[in-house]
C-alpha cells in the first residue's frame, strides 16, 4: 500500500501493478452526484491532456443509484416553471465507457491500506480516493414530518426531494386563504438560500393570482439573519419587510401536527411555540452521512476532513485522499457553484500528485454562489467565498438587486449547462467551457 507520503517512484510502482485484479484501480470515486461525476471526468481528461491517457476502467465510481438528479431544479419544479422529469436521468448512461460503475455502495473505509469495502462485502483498493457522497437529509429530525408527506392533503410539502418537490407546486396552487409558513433548520443545508427561494415564489405567485391579501406569508428560520453573507442577508431583509412577510430568527421546526395544522418551533431559549399553517414547506436538517460518521477519515462532525486550499485529506498518512462537495469539511455553502469551482482544483492537485508526488500550487478560495429566486423574472445572484466575502461575477452590476438576466441563467442556462457539460467534466462556471490553469 501506499507509504505516509506518496513519492513518484512509489505512484509509478502502483500505476504499473495497479490492475493486477479486478478489484484494484488507480482511481476510485465514491459518488456519482455533481462531484463524482464531474471530478471523475475531469480526473480522465486531465491525465489525456498530459500525454498521459489512463487506461478504460483505471477510474471507478462506486454508486448504487438508479438516477441522477439536478437538484437545484427543484425550485423550478417547485414554482410550476418546469416538469420534475426534466431533471432526472438514469445514472449508468451518465458515465462513459472508459470509467467502471460499480453499482454499490461503501460499508467502510479502510484507509491506513488504501482501500475500502462495499454493502456487498467486496474490497476495493485505489491509489487515489474521491470522496463525493454527498449530504444526508433527516426527514425523521422532524417530529410528524414523514407521514406528513406523504399525505397528499397535508399541505406539507418540501423542494428538497425528487417525490415531493411537485407536491410543493401543488400546495401552492390549492390554497386560496389562511398562513403559508416557509421554514430553515439551523446548521448545514443544501443550498442555504433554497428555503427561502421557494417563499419568494410561491408569494410572487399568490401575487399574480389575486390571493396574496388573503394569505399570510412567514419566513421561520433557525438562522439569526436571513443570508450568511451581510450584503445579500440586508438586502433580503429589506426585500421581506417590503413584501409584508414576517421574518421568525433562531426558530427551529421540531414538530408537525397535521390533524391540528399545527407546526412547533424551538426557540433559541429553549422555549417551543406551536403556530398554526395552512400550507406548510419544509426544509429538513440535514447532516454527514451515517457510515461516514465512524470512518477514520472524517472530523468529529463527521465530515471528511480535508485542507479548505488543496481539498486534500489534512492527516499526512492519508494524503493519497481528497473529498468535494458536500461532505468535505470545507468552510463554505454546500451548492453546485461550489462545486464547479472545486472540481479542477482537486483535479489538479490529484495529478499533480500522481504525475510527481506533489501537490500543485492550485487553491480553492471558498467560492460558492446562490443564484436566490425573487420572484418570477428575477433573481439576485450571491456570489461570495472563504470569510463571506462577496466575490462576484458581475462586479459592475449590484449583485443584491433582482433582475431578470440572472433569472434566466437560473431558469436556462445553469440546467443546460449541468446536463450537457457539468457532467462530462466540461463546465467551469463563469470561466465557461474553458479550463482553470495554474500556475
Amino acid at each position: 500500500m501506499l507509504a505516509t507520503r506518496l513519492t513518484t517512484k512509489s505512484l509509478s510502482c502502483r500505476f504499473a501493478s495497479s490492475l493486477a485484479t479486478p478489484d484494484k484501480f488507480k482511481i476510485i470515486v465514491v459518488g456519482a452526484g455533481s462531484g463524482g461525476l464531474s471530478v471523475a471526468n475531469q480526473l480522465y481528461n486531465r491525465f489525456e491532456a498530459a500525454g498521459k491517457t489512463l487506461n478504460s476502467g483505471d477510474i471507478a465510481i462506486i454508486d448504487a443509484a438508479e438516477y441522477h438528479y439536478y437538484q437545484p431544479g427543484w425550485t423550478l419544479v417547485g414554482s410550476g416553471l418546469r416538469p420534475k422529469t426534466d431533471f432526472r436521468k438514469p445514472l449508468a448512461p451518465l458515465i462513459p465507457k472508459y470509467i467502471t460503475h460499480i453499482p454499490e455502495n461503501v460499508q467502510s473505509f479502510a484507509p491506513q491500506s488504501s482501500s475500502l469495502l462495499t454493502t456487498s462485502g467486496r474490497s476495493l483498493s485505489y491509489d487515489a480516493l474521491v470522496v463525493a457522497t454527498g449530504l444526508q437529509i433527516n426527514w425523521d429530525g422532524i417530529k410528524g414530518l414523514p407521514a406528513a408527506l406523504a399525505d397528499s392533503s397535508s399541505g406539507v410539502s418540501s423542494i428538497y426531494s425528487y417525490d415531493t418537490c411537485d407536491k410543493v407546486w401543488n400546495d401552492v396552487e390549492a390554497l386560496k386563504s389562511g398562513s403559508a409558513i416557509f421554514t430553515q433548520p439551523a446548521g448545514v443545508v443544501k443550498c442555504a438560500g433554497a428555503p427561502q427561494k421557494i417563499m419568494w415564489m410561491a408569494l410572487d405567485r399568490f401575487k399574480k393570482t389575486s390571493r396574496r391579501d388573503k394569505i399570510d406569508v412567514n419566513f421561520y428560520t433557525g438562522m439569526p439573519t436571513m443570508f450568511s453573507v451581510k450584503k445579500y442577508s440586508d438586502a433580503l431583509d429589506a426585500l421581506r419587510q417590503d413584501r409584508g412577510v414576517g421574518g421568525y430568527f433562531q426558530h427551529n421546526l421540531v414538530a408537525v401536527d397535521t390533524t391540528n395544522r399545527k407546526a412547533s418551533f424551538k426557540k433559541a431559549d429553549g422555549t417551543t411555540v406551536d403556530v398554526d399553517y395552512s400550507m406548510l414547506h419544509v426544509t429538513p436538517p440535514m447532516g454527514a452521512l451515517n457510515f461516514l460518521k465512524s470512518s477514520p477519515i472524517v472530523d468529529n462532525a463527521g465530515f471528511v476532513a480535508v485542507d479548505q486550499g488543496t481539498l486534500q485529506h489534512v492527516k499526512p498518512e492519508y494524503s493519497n485522499i481528497f473529498a468535494i462537495g458536500d461532505c468535505s469539511s470545507l468552510p463554505t455553502s454546500k451548492t453546485a457553484a461550489a462545486i464547479i469551482a472545486q472540481a479542477p482544483v482537486l483535479t489538479e492537485n490529484l495529478f499533480s500528485l500522481m504525475d510527481t508526488g506533489k501537490i500543485s500550487s492550485a487553491k480553492y478560495d471558498g467560492y460558492t454562489s446562490c443564484p436566490l429566486l425573487t420572484g418570477y423574472g428575477e433573481l439576485m445572484l450571491a456570489e461570495f467565498k472563504y470569510g463571506l466575502e462577496p466575490k462576484e461575477s458581475f462586479a459592475w452590476m449590484d449583485q443584491s438587486k433582482p433582475n431578470r438576466l440572472f433569472y434566466h441563467l437560473k431558469k436556462d442556462l445553469f440546467p443546460a449547462a449541468y446536463w450537457n457539460f457539468m457532467v462530462k467534466g466540461q463546465w467551469f462556471g463563469n470561466k465557461g467551457l474553458l479550463r482553470p490553469t495554474y500556475s
